[in-house]
């Protein structure tokens, strides 16, 4: 993780007033690599009830409980696997989400019902210190803080303090704590696998793909990955349709591209082409045309906050290239994916 300057992170004291509104049952918003998180106690179910109501989010949809790199996974996992060890000592701090058998104190509140739990450790020094500080004030000083990210429920996610203050206007009035962190580094959600059936001979299984691919687990593991089968475990972030901004957004073949450059069957407004290449000569007056970068890595950078940045510009449609179908896009394409499902768009008869 980058070094953060003084003027985009949060001092000592921030910190440690957001440690003491989680220990007082309280939310509070802070900064993770990949996104920001809204975090409560996880060990509170009125406190992890505060997330869903605010988020207007199901509550038989879990959240991810964050841990500090000290922290003691055993605490909140029944059974550990040396699976898992290996993937801990490989990759956390970082953005990779294990999904474990819940340990019996855990209450199910965090899982949705289940008797699995997600855990993470993520790398950013803000969230480290905020989750350093409030496992300090815990009487056994294992403290984990459950955080989906600081969004309504199916929205974009957060990628900047100022994403998080929009979304949640009246708490912030109220006194809730945005820890400031600059931008997420990664940008889009953890990669989730699920370990909790290896017992029962089910997995690994990648439950929602992200920074840390399929390929890299099985270079640790020296297993294959398999993908999400009937029995697995809700996770965070799978639903069809998710990570959706307010416009409608569509979601484009090359094909659709070169009619859409031509302005056929486009919607009355302004239209807005997020693409990899420069606008072509020929282009509709009703167009803008928004290059993006062709990396993997840097396009999900940029994702969430681009179409922050696009949903307040009063476009009639998104229209989103779709990127190429290979495993090094596999995480960006999810993303997109769930987000155009989200709207049914006629594309042929407009």
């Amino acid at each position: 993780m980058p070094s953060l300057s003084l003027h985009d992170s949060a001092s000592a004291a921030e910190i440690a007033h957001a440690a003491q509104r989680l220990l007082d049952g309280e939310l509070a918003a802070f900064p993770t690599e990949t996104v920001y998180g809204l975090g409560a106690d996880a060990e509170s179910p009125q406190a992890v009830a505060k997330i869903y109501a605010a988020k207007g989010r199901p509550s038989n949809h879990p959240v991810i409980v964050h841990i500090a790199p000290q922290g003691d996974v055993s605490y909140w996992a029944a059974q550990v696997p040396p699976e898992a060890r290996l993937l801990i000592d490989a990759f956390w701090p970082g953005p990779l989400t294990l999904i474990l058998k819940r340990a019996p104190h855990i209450v199910d509140t965090v899982s949705g019902g289940q008797d699995s739990i997600g855990i993470r450790c993520p790398s950013h020094p803000v969230a480290q210190a905020l989750l350093a500080a409030f496992a300090a004030g815990k009487p056994n000083g294992q403290g984990g803080v459950a955080a989906p990210s600081a969004n309504k429920f199916g929205q974009v996610s957060p990628t900047r303090a100022e994403h998080v203050r929009h979304e949640f206007p009246e708490e912030v009035a109220a006194g809730m704590p945005v820890l400031e962190g600059g931008a997420s580094e990664v940008g889009i959600e953890s990669t989730i696998l699920d370990l909790s059936r290896l017992d029962r001979g089910a997995g690994p299984v990648l439950l929602r793909p992200g920074h840390i691919s399929a390929a890299q687990i099985e270079a640790v593991l020296g297993v294959q990955v398999f993908a999400p089968d009937a029995a697995a475990p809700r996770a965070s972030g799978t639903l069809k349709a998710h990570y959706a901004p307010r416009t409608p957004l569509e979601l484009a073949s090359d094909a659709r591209l070169q009619d859409v450059a031509l302005g056929r069957n486009l919607p009355q407004g302004k239209v807005v082409v997020v693409a990899y290449g420069e606008a072509p000569k020929a282009l509709d007056a009703r167009l803008q045309w928004h290059p993006v970068p062709a990396d993997p890595a840097r396009y999900a950078q940029a994702l969430y906050g681009l179409l922050r940045d696009l949903d307040k510009q009063g476009y009639a449609r998104i229209i989103v290239q779709a990127p190429p179908a290979t495993e090094a896009w596999h995480a960006v394409n999810d993303r997109i994916g769930r987000a155009a499902a989200a709207f049914t768009l006629d594309t042929t008869d407009l």
